[in-house]
């Protein structure tokens, strides 16, 4: 017994010693075969990230060891046997950053800091609504930065998919912007609508999309009906400021609207849906979301979108139909380098016609009357007119991490706008359009068809834009270049609409080659950790290279035998930039911004008898001081701003009474220099339980303040004579003040609300004569019912949604080209005669129909193309989501 219980006891002892020893020796030998890897997250501008995700992988065995960094922004990751390993930073608001081919030896220690990115526009603002803990930020439908060192709205996919019209353009998502508004006469998303902010019209500012900037060739405009439609629209940083040096463009002067592509979903999700409403307007749309996919490593992602629109318009006949088709991909190359590439089709047919009803006609017709389609004698008979427009565009761009903070992002590009249009004309006179008149030799003539145009516009582009970053405890470095290169054909023929032949000799014929290079370079400097100063240099250069054909007088004329005149031109401007950004307090700042810019003239200033311009007209310049604020509260947001915008060499412009508004010919004219400043502001108030009130407003005026030289006889370069602009002439289409309010409703499934848009009084132009007349202010409401269901089932983003534009069926006249004859004055000095160039008088119609309204005055005529606002629309949508993997 004793010695049986002996053995127990030694066996029992040599097993605590075996457990001892082991439990000795355990640590010893895993610290001589464990690494470590330690870190610090970063944002852009240096300060710590807390509550990111990290993922350290083995690439041997593809394991996975995780970490979330704490309140100071740092992590550790223990344990790792010796390997080669890669690391994985990902956080809300946040692009992912990663280190890759980490070699670690046995026990060895590897400490890394990490500088996260911010991510698109939409996940910046929730990083600062979080970071500020404000309520009122994360429910704003608009808002601004905190970083913002100019003037800025930040329009997210939250506002794009909820508070906007299922058929809208760009132009109309950015309606609520302070400052902006759009117009579109044939309802929203149905033809080419006109946006304006700060009283400048579409051709003074930028419009890019994922960085590209496009453009047409002649002017530096934009059509909004076929180009991005809001399928393809994730989101929109609207700068209302020329930028820093970096911002890449031919018009930065008077802003920027920088488009955004929709963001790839991680996860696979198919959605179909159908839009129906008034004017028979329908809606059919497809996507696809692959999610991540590729083998194991799954370093694919594919967006594919494709959608019909077609729609009788508010505007009688003008009917419009739109096919369209856009493809995004992405490809992990490496933890640091990713490539994406764009494509999109947009396909457009419509009988918008190039000319717009008088006052009379809606008057008498009612305030839709357009085409017609019983009288073929007149100019607007619905057959006569019609539009074909196919466009793409595409892009492929690399984007790399270097190392050592440095980053590279190159985009080459290409796209075509390819405008195909023909149009009738009525012949001098008022005569009937029929087989006799329209043919080149009947009286009303005079060797000319007199009854259509054919018309086309076509151009191709090629061009890239690059940029370098270098980002270190001090600062941001930036460099970069944009070139692009266009080929443009562009005609206008004389046509019969009954046989289809154009005439031998155009109104003219012009087929053109431009360069554009903007080379520039800037540095972020961050001075402490409250103050960030900005200054860089760029140089933009513009070469055309501008042949043009005889043609019958209505542009050049005769040539003397010639087969063509050429005509060169170079356009230069140095455009410095500084601004600023302070942080009075984490949650406010304040900053100020002074920027240049220029924009070259328009083609037509080639447009001359022979076409022999000797000095083509210098660059239209800009000088900008901007100051402003961004303030996030926990119930409340507020951003103010006061700008002073001083302009020189600019262009005036009007269209022809005979044209639309919209499509028709512009006519442009040398201005006086200029003043535009005022202040903006806007704010949006959390009420609770998910409800917000949003507000923004704006006070400013736009006046010449320079001089324009005339000469006796008019017409000679005899005798030149400066005239000073008269004091309080304003620019043609600001307004005096614009206002927008809304309320929403965000929770759970349900987003609600309704907005509306005041637009101020302005002034229009007749010719090169300003103030002419004067557009009372006008207003629209609209309002959004959507149902989303958002879980984790097979369903997810299934949608219903109910969208009711002009909700009051409001028909005021927001803009207005006029038809009145102008009467001019003369006066004398040093014993010539001169044609005043600032004073002069359009002609009011005395008589109107009865029932019509009454009170006209400042140059009001029957013979006006007045624009209206059009009838309320109501469109009903259901949207299908499918998540297959759910």
């Amino acid at each position: 017994m004793k010695r049986t219980q002996f053995l127990s006891w030694k066996r029992l002892a040599a097993k605590l010693s075996l457990v001892l020893l082991l439990t000795t020796l355990s640590p010893r030998s895993y610290a001589q075969q464990s690494a470590t890897i330690t870190g610090t997250i970063l944002d852009p501008k240096g300060n710590v990230v807390s509550g990111a995700f990290i993922a350290v992988t083995s690439e041997a065995s593809t394991q996975a060891h995780k970490a979330t960094a704490d309140g100071q922004g740092h992590f550790s990751v223990s344990g790792l046997p010796a390997g080669k390993y890669n690391v994985q930073v990902t956080a809300p608001g946040f692009a992912s950053a990663a280190r890759t081919g980490l070699q670690l030896a046995e026990g060895q220690s590897q400490d890394l800091s990490l500088a996260l990115t911010i991510g698109n526009v939409s996940e910046q603002v929730n990083v600062e609504a979080n970071a500020s803990n404000s309520l009122a930020a994360q429910h704003a439908p608009l808002d601004a930065l905190l970083s913002a060192t100019s003037a800025r709205t930040e329009i997210s996919s939250t506002y794009i998919q909820n508070y906007a019209s299922p058929i809208a353009d760009f132009g109309e998502l950015t309606q609520m912007v302070p400052g902006t508004f759009t117009q579109s006469q044939n309802g929203v998303g149905l033809g080419q609508s006109t946006t304006t902010f700060r009283g400048f019209p579409d051709g003074n500012f930028d419009i890019d999309f994922d960085g590209v900037p496009f453009f047409d060739t002649n002017t530096p405009s934009h059509h909004s009906w076929a180009f991005f439609p809001s399928q393809w629209i994730g989101s929109i940083d609207f700068d209302r400021s020329p930028g820093s040096a970096s911002t890449i463009g031919p018009t930065p002067f008077g802003g920027s609207i920088h488009l955004l592509s929709k963001d790839l979903f991680t996860n696979q999700n198919i959605h179909g849906g159908v839009s129906y409403g008034s004017f028979n307007t329908f809606l059919f749309d497809g996507a696809y979301n692959s999610g991540n996919f590729g083998g194991d490593s799954k370093k694919s992602n594919l967006f594919v979108d494709v959608h019909h629109t077609s729609s009788d318009g508010y505007q009688t006949l003008n009917l419009q139909n739109r096919n369209a088709g856009s493809l995004k991909y992405q490809y992990q190359l490496s933890a640091k380098t990713v490539l994406t590439g764009f494509s999109g089709v947009v396909w457009v047919d419509a009988n918008t016609p190039n000319l717009a009803s008088t006052r009379q006609q809606l008057i008498t017709h009612g305030d839709n009357y357009l085409l017609q389609k019983t009288d073929t004698t007149q100019a607007n008979y619905y057959l006569y007119n019609y539009y074909h427009v196919p466009t793409d565009f595409e892009y492929v761009g690399v984007d790399s991490e270097l190392g050592r903070g440095w980053r590279v992002d190159v985009k080459p590009y290409t796209y075509n706008y390819d405008n195909s249009e023909y149009y009738s004309k009525q012949p001098k006179g008022g005569a009937p359009i029929n087989p006799v008149n329209c043919a080149q030799t009947s009286t009303v003539a005079k060797g000319i068809s007199p009854c259509a145009v054919d018309k086309y516009n076509s151009y191709r582009k090629y061009g890239e834009t690059s940029a370098v970053s270098q980002t270190s405890k001090y600062g941001v470095f930036r460099t970069g270049l944009w070139y692009e290169w266009a080929n443009t054909n562009r005609h206008q023929t004389p046509s019969n609409p009954f046989t289809k032949v154009d005439d031998v000799l155009p109104n003219f014929n012009e087929t053109y080659q431009t360069n554009a290079f903007q080379p520039y370079g800037e540095y972020e400097f961050h001075a402490t950790r409250k103050l960030t100063v900005t200054a860089g240099l760029k140089f933009a250069y513009y070469t055309m290279g501008f042949k043009q054909y005889a043609d019958n007088g209505g542009k050049i004329g005769s040539i003397g035998g010639k087969p063509f005149i050429f005509n060169h031109a170079n356009y230069t401007s140095w455009l410095p930039s500084v601004d600023g950004n302070y942080r009075i307090l984490p949650n406010w700042s304040v900053y100020g911004q002074y920027a240049t810019g220029s924009v070259i003239p328009p083609t037509s200033v080639f447009d001359v008898a022979g076409g022999q311009v000797a000095v083509p007209p210098k660059p239209q310049t800009n000088t900008t001081y901007q100051t402003g604020t961004v303030l996030k509260l926990k119930r409340v947001t507020f951003d103010a701003d006061y700008y002073h915008i001083h302009f020189q060499n600019g262009f005036s412009s009007t269209v022809d009474n005979s044209g639309d508004a919209q499509t028709g010919e512009t006519i442009y004219f040398a201005s006086p220099d200029s003043v535009t400043q005022g202040v903006e502001f806007e704010g949006n108030l959390y009420l609770g339980l998910g409800l917000s009130a949003y507000l923004n407003a704006t006070r400013g005026t736009a006046k010449y303040t320079g001089s324009l030289t005339v000469n006796s006889p008019a017409g000679s370069a005899l005798n030149p004579l400066v005239v000073q602009a008269p004091s309080g002439l304003w620019v043609a289409g600001t307004p005096s003040d614009t206002e927008s309010e809304g309320v929403t409703y965000q929770n759970h499934q349900w987003n609600l609300s309704i907005f509306n848009k005041r637009v101020g009084s302005q002034w229009e132009d007749k010719g090169a004569y300003h103030n002419q007349q004067r557009v009372d202010a006008f207003s629209g409401t609209d309002a959004y019912i959507n149902y989303t269901i958002r879980n984790e089932s097979r369903f997810n983003q299934t949608k219903f949604r109910l969208s009711f534009t002009n909700l009051f069926d409001s028909h005021n006249q927001t803009s207005d080209t006029l038809g009145g004859a102008l009467v001019t004055k003369t006066f004398t000095s040093g014993g010539f005669k001169y044609t005043d160039p600032f004073n002069a008088t359009t002609t009011t119609s005395t008589a109107f129909p009865s029932g019509a309204p009454t009170g006209f005055a400042n140059g009001v005529n029957l013979a006006d193309n007045p624009t209206l606002m059009p009838g309320r629309s109501v469109i009903l949508s259901v949207i299908f989501g499918y998540s297959p993997k759910h």
